[in-house]
């Protein structure tokens, strides 16, 4: 193939060779396996209806500096914020006025949190807290040490605490911003590991839905544990890297509301790195999607699917 891969793919062709020999005894040394959890009871979300902002919002963004024993997580925030919308999001620009949900983003091997910033600008300006660190193995520049995909959803749990710890924390900008009874967690390839993970053997009980892209479970197990969280699937077809199969396994597994989006013409997910149309269609299925699961507004829900099947880019499998 002679065009170029864009770096948040590149040196994620391992992953599935990482982690094929990954059983549940292939863990950090000295951790000892998860017990498998049962699956959730209730079919039922427990966000209660809400209504989403119906404004674009001006978006902007800043850094935090995180370590989480001794493992640097630097970390990037996209909020809503004060101010005419559209345009490039502005460093350190002032909050908007409310309480906006939380989306914690994992990135893919091999890449970093602005790699993705075109589709996170977006949910922040629909309303939405994104933060997405860039792990310590995982990211560009880094050992891409796949295996440590194992302990990136207690990074993501701990990058949490310290995101929400800021809604209280007075002088900072985002003080009352942030509501915590309303968080999500997405990620990419790697970062879909990491998602699933949080849902299953490193199960995080704050999170109230999930968004993978092009994700699989090998390593982090199909054992969704918890309280019903609402999970919506995005997968290419055509994926090089980790197989459609594998995806659709996983979302198969998932015992709660879901929904699967299927990209026929799509690849591991360079789409999601450079506006197009495959793009909007998956910006605004994952709006309308965080916009039910975490406002709870019941017009976004009867959105969704309409968003999906615009055009023929997609298709939806839907059991929401």
């Amino acid at each position: 193939m002679s065009r170029r891969v864009p770096p948040a793919l590149l040196a994620s062709t391992v992953l599935l060779a990482g982690l094929v020999g990954c059983s549940a005894d292939a863990r950090p040394s000295g951790q000892a396996p998860p017990v498998e959890p049962k699956p959730a009871a209730t079919p039922t979300p427990q966000v209660p209806a809400g209504k989403a902002p119906e404004r674009a919002f001006a978006v902007g963004v800043r850094q935090l500096k995180l370590t989480r024993d001794g493992r640097a997580l630097p970390t990037t925030l996209w909020y809503p914020a004060s101010g005419q919308a559209g345009g490039a999001a502005k460093r350190s620009a002032t909050a908007a006025e409310g309480r906006f949900p939380v989306v914690m983003f994992s990135h893919g091997l091999g890449g970093r949190p602005d790699d993705y910033a075109t589709l996170l600008t977006r949910w922040a300006a629909a309303g939405f807290v994104v933060a997405a660190p860039t792990f310590p193995h995982t990211s560009r520049g880094a050992d891409n040490n796949v295996l440590d995909v194992l302990n990136q959803p207690a990074d993501v749990s701990y990058a949490l605490d310290q995101v929400l710890a800021l809604d209280g924390k007075a002088g900072d900008g985002l003080r009352g911003r942030l509501d915590g009874e309303r968080v999500a967690a997405a990620g990419h390839s790697a970062g879909g590991v990491t998602t699933i993970g949080l849902f299953t053997a490193s199960r995080d009980e704050r999170l109230d839905a999930g968004v993978v892209f092009a994700g699989t479970a090998l390593g982090v197990g199909t054992a969704f544990a918890g309280a019903a969280a609402p999970q919506l699937f995005v997968h290419g077809k055509l994926d090089e890297v980790v197989e459609y199969a594998a995806g659709k396994a996983a979302y198969d597994k998932v015992p709660w509301p879901k929904a699967m989006l299927s990209l026929p013409k799509g690849d591991h997910g360079r789409a999601l790195l450079s506006d197009g149309a495959t793009l909007r269609v998956v910006s605004d299925t994952s709006v309308e999607f965080l916009r039910w699961s975490l406002y709870g507004d019941p017009d976004a829900k009867k959105r969704i699917s309409t968003d999906a099947t615009r055009g023929d880019i997609a298709t939806f499998d839907d059991h929401l």
